[in-house]
């Protein structure tokens, strides 16, 4: 609640600077900046002038800590963007390894989502049995394995699908799923969970694997060095940093203090609470209600959660894009998940390549000049054979069909090389 307000005060902050004149866009003037501004000091691994441009962005925005209160905004995604690997996959893997995964409401599998198929349900109580307490993952493999297919393939051990009937522009229900499996537990029990699984996971050796029922998962996580040096860079150039994740934000809280960022700035799933303790609904944003289940950091669902959070729009205002002037000017991600929030940002989106395709036609086309596509830092992918097919299949529509790629004035964007890998 503490932090809620804290978000609220930060947000009417910004508004009524905004009213005076100064926006989140703007740079100190140049004659009132310091002689040395903060400088990227980690040049490896950036592609062609990636490290330049940045700077320049650094340059031009931000304050340089004059301390005359403009506060440009930066967002970043979490998962395979300020880090390698996924801390939500690192974190579910330790609860079924060590049996910390609560049995659902009345033993009712379907309780857990919303979406959840009878397929799915009938596959997990017949893996799991019913108990009052924490399911024996640690023990029983077949339950394991159930929970982890559901997850991490978002279909049953038989291939039947797990999950049916969402947005999917706002929500992936394998990914609420993991959130929703917290029931029963203080924010600060799954904390510990999260904080046990990266011990373990910067501890283990690049290219891991770890045993979780009857298969082998990945077994280790690194933060990325230049993702580190560039958010420390921002922050000291007086940019208000902020992380936008699809994984439960206690985890991701644990995870970015690493790089610096304290839980204030921290955007996840959220549960909603009851007694201290994490309920199996989720908190909603704009127009969806706490409850409804519907709608997490998820595609459009970021873009909500950060005019939410970060500028205090409230309602159908929160799901629509903003004014530049309440737009983040820097956003960072590597997913389609993250698309609608990188196209908000007004100055620079960095795009680390991983090969989604929506994401991937909108950097390469480049429309506006503002795009840039790094490879990944540890192990970057192999390049795309196959041009991205932006033309016909590359966006994926609410209902799960995909269509072409269009741009901001509804032009179609043609199929895109794979150029930066």
């Amino acid at each position: 609640m503490i932090r809620r307000h804290l978000r609220i005060a930060t947000a009417l902050a910004a508004t009524t600077a905004a009213l005076a004149g100064i926006t989140t866009a703007q740079a100190a003037p140049p004659e009132h900046r310091p002689k040395a501004c903060p400088t990227l000091t980690i040049g490896q691994g950036w592609h062609a002038d990636n490290k330049a441009r940045l700077q320049s962005l650094m340059d031009e925005y931000g304050a340089c800590g004059d301390g005359r209160g403009r506060r440009p905004v930066a967002v970043f995604d979490w998962d395979n963007t300020v880090i390698k690997n996924d801390v939500g996959d690192a974190t579910m893997f330790w609860m079924l390894r060590n049996g910390r995964i609560n049995a659902p409401y009345k033993n009712d599998w379907h309780t857990t989502s919303r979406y959840l198929t009878d397929d799915a349900a009938i596959a997990l109580r017949q893996a799991c049995p019913e108990t009052n307490g924490a399911l024996p993952t640690d023990k029983n493999t077949a339950c394991a394995d159930e929970i982890l297919s559901v997850y991490a393939d978002g279909g049953t051990t038989t291939g039947k699908a797990a999950f049916a009937g969402h947005d999917h522009r706002r929500m992936e229900p394998s990914y609420a799923w993991l959130a929703q499996l917290t029931r029963g537990r203080t924010a600060h029990q799954v904390q510990e969970f999260a904080a046990a699984a990266r011990r373990e996971n910067l501890a283990a050796p690049i290219g891991t694997k770890q045993r979780v029922g009857t298969k082998d998962v990945t077994g280790w996580v690194r933060y990325y060095d230049q993702q580190r040096d560039l958010i420390r860079a921002l922050r000291r150039a007086g940019f208000d940093v902020w992380i936008s994740s699809a994984s439960p934000e206690p985890v991701v809280e644990v995870w970015a203090r690493g790089v610096g960022i304290a839980p204030d700035r921290v955007i996840g799933i959220r549960n909603v609470t009851e007694h201290g303790r994490l309920t199996r609904h989720l908190k909603g944003c704009g127009t969806v209600a706490d409850g409804d289940d519907s709608m997490i950091t998820y595609i459009d669902g970021k873009r909500c959660w950060i005019n939410q959070e970060v500028y205090g729009m409230q309602g159908a205002a929160a799901e629509r894009v903003q004014p530049a002037e309440r737009r983040p000017v820097f956003a960072a991600g590597d997913s389609d998940t993250d698309v609608s929030f990188l196209r908000d940002a007004t100055a620079l989106r960095l795009v680390i390549n991983r090969n989604k395709a929506e994401l991937m036609c909108r950097a390469y086309d480049d429309s506006d000049g503002r795009w840039l596509v790094n490879p990944m830092f540890i192990e970057p992918k192999k390049q795309q054979a196959a041009p991205y097919p932006c033309a016909t299949t590359g966006y994926t529509y609410a209902d799960g069909s995909s269509g072409p790629v269009l741009r901001g004035d509804g032009s179609v964007i043609e199929d895109q090389k794979d150029t930066v890998y």
